[in-house]
């Protein structure tokens, strides 16, 4: 079963092409990561039609898509969701949602931290053990982590991976790749649920936190 993926979370605008064959058989066909965090709008339309292209595939050959629902911020993250929710209606194919950090965290071994940038000075942030997410998803200022870590009854990180790592403060562990989800970690994820035919699920983003743009409020009376 052909399988799309895309992930819109990080500055990573990812859009693969797998071929899922069993539970936990997953075979990337295609993929293409741009890395721009200022056009997720422009870049993934052309990323999917390359995909499909290189792998000799058409739309109506795909069997399901599978989508990073974040953490991520507001804007990029949508266009993602969106795009993967449009493929599922039109198609008529399932859609199933992965945590985009599990996209990174997933393919670790160890006790990793996995952080990629918020933005605002912020990073989203989840601990792994053995690539089981065992605390988070969050989002605080890299200063405050470590007193978060406090609540986490696991063992305490000794490695940390994704793009925003590099912001956490000294003292915390060292920095190492991968720094943006991984497309067939994602498909793997949600490879049991493909091959099994599950029901579609609502592709719900997980921003973690209200968007910048909110309503106006009630006009303020002016006396004179």
């Amino acid at each position: 079963m052909l399988v799309l993926a895309v992930d819109t979370s990080t500055p990573a605008v990812t859009a693969a092409l797998a071929r899922v064959s069993g539970v936990a058989q997953v075979e990337l066909v295609a993929q293409r990561v741009s890395v721009d965090a200022r056009a997720h709008g422009e870049l993934l339309g052309p990323g999917v039609e390359a995909v499909l292209a290189e792998g000799g595939a058409r739309p109506g050959d795909l069997a399901a898509v599978v989508a990073g629902l974040g953490p991520g911020p507001f804007t990029g993250l949508r266009v993602g969701l969106v795009t993967a929710a449009s493929f599922g209606q039109a198609l008529g194919i399932p859609t199933y949602g992965v945590c985009s950090l599990d996209g990174i965290g997933a393919a670790t071994s160890g006790v990793i931290l996995v952080a990629t940038d918020a933005r605002r000075k912020e990073v989203y942030w989840a601990v792994y053990v053995d690539g089981a997410r065992q605390f988070g998803p969050a989002v605080d200022r890299p200063a405050d982590i470590p007193g978060r870590l406090t609540e986490h009854s696991g063992p305490t990180p000794r490695r940390a991976v994704g793009d925003g790592s590099p912001a956490l403060p000294d003292g915390m562990p060292v920095r190492l790749e991968p720094r943006y989800p991984d497309a067939t970690v994602l498909v793997r994820l949600a490879a049991e649920r493909v091959h099994s035919g599950a029901p579609s699920e609502a592709l719900a983003p997980i921003y973690l936190r209200r968007p910048d743009a909110v309503e106006p409020g009630a006009r303020k009376l002016v006396r004179r």
